[in-house]
C-alpha cells in the first residue's frame, strides 16, 4: 500500500533496459520523464523522479527466474516500484521483441505490484521496421499486470532524434501520464476496489485479501458442499471409508 502523500505532489519512476553508455533508450525514457515534470508543474503539481537501470539488477533478475532469491537490489527496487505513482518503461528491442532484460525484470515482478498503475511505454531501435513493438508486445505484457497503460506509446529509431514528430509524441504521452498520475486511479483501486480483484496468495507484500476458509471455493476444494451447512461431496466407488 502507498504511503499517504499530498494530493499534488506524485512519484515517477523511470525504467530503462538499456545497456549502452549512454543509453539512448534511457535518453528517450529521461525526454518523457522531464516533460511530465514540466507539464505537471504547469498544472500546480510536484513530480519527483526516480530511476531504475535494469543493467545494474541483471544478476539478481536471473537469480530470481531460476530460483526465485530475490536479491536486496531488486528488493529496492519493487519497493520504489509500489510506491510509484506513475511508471515510465522504456527497452530497446532485440530480434523484432523487447529485450530479455525487460521482460525477465517484470516476469519477476509479483502479480499484484502494478495493479491500476499508470505506464507509458517506450522503446529504441535502429530501424523504424520495429515502431509497433510497444503497443504489439509490450502493451499486452502490462494488460496481463493490470496497469494502466497511456494510449500514446514512444518509440524512437536512430532518424527520428531531432525530429519534431517524436517530439509531439512525448508531449501527448507525457500529458496523458500526468493526467492519470492525477487521477489517483490505483489508489482508489486499493482503497475502494481491491478486493474485487483475483490475487495471488501471499502477493503483494501482504496487501492481497487473506484466504476465506469459508468460502464456496475452499469448501469444495475439501471435498464438502458449496453450500455452508450442505452435505459432504459423495464419495467415489474405490475411495476408502473412515
Amino acid at each position: 500500500m502507498s504511503a499517504p502523500h499530498r494530493a499534488n505532489q506524485h512519484r515517477l519512476t523511470v525504467i530503462s533496459a538499456g545497456v549502452s553508455d549512454p543509453s539512448s533508450t534511457r535518453m528517450l525514457a529521461d525526454r518523457i520523464a522531464a516533460r511530465v515534470v514540466k507539464i505537471a508543474d504547469e498544472r500546480g503539481c510536484a513530480v519527483t523522479v526516480g530511476s531504475l537501470d535494469l543493467r545494474e539488477l541483471s544478476n539478481e533478475i536471473s537469480a530470481a527466474l531460476v530460483s526465485q532469491h530475490i536479491g536486496p537490489k531488486l528488493r529496492k527496487a519493487t519497493a520504489a516500484l509500489l510506491e510509484a505513482d506513475g511508471i515510465i518503461a522504456s527497452t530497446p528491442v532485440y530480434k523484432a521483441g523487447p529485450s530479455g532484460l525487460f521482460t525477465s525484470f517484470f516476469q519477476v515482478l509479483d502479480n499484484d505490484l502494478l495493479i491500476g498503475k499508470p505506464v507509458v511505454l517506450a522503446a529504441t531501435a535502429g530501424t523504424a521496421r520495429h515502431a509497433l513493438v510497444a503497443d504489439d508486445q509490450m502493451r499486452p505484457l502490462f494488460a496481463f499486470l493490470r496497469t494502466l497503460t497511456a494510449p500514446t506509446s514512444v518509440f524512437a529509431a536512430t532518424e527520428d532524434w531531432g525530429s519534431p514528430d517524436l517530439d509531439k509524441r512525448i508531449e501527448r504521452a507525457a500529458f496523458e501520464l500526468t493526467l492519470l498520475m492525477e487521477s489517483r486511479f490505483a489508489d482508489q483501486i486499493k482503497q475502494n476496489a481491491w478486493g474485487s480483484y483475483q490475487h495471488e496468495f501471499g502477493s503483494a507484500g501482504g496487501t492481497e485479501l487473506t484466504i476465506d476458509l469459508d468460502s464456496d471455493l475452499m469448501r469444495l476444494a475439501a471435498g464438502g458442499s458449496a453450500l455452508p451447512n450442505g452435505p459432504a461431496a459423495p464419495k467415489q466407488p474405490n475411495e476408502p471409508s473412515d
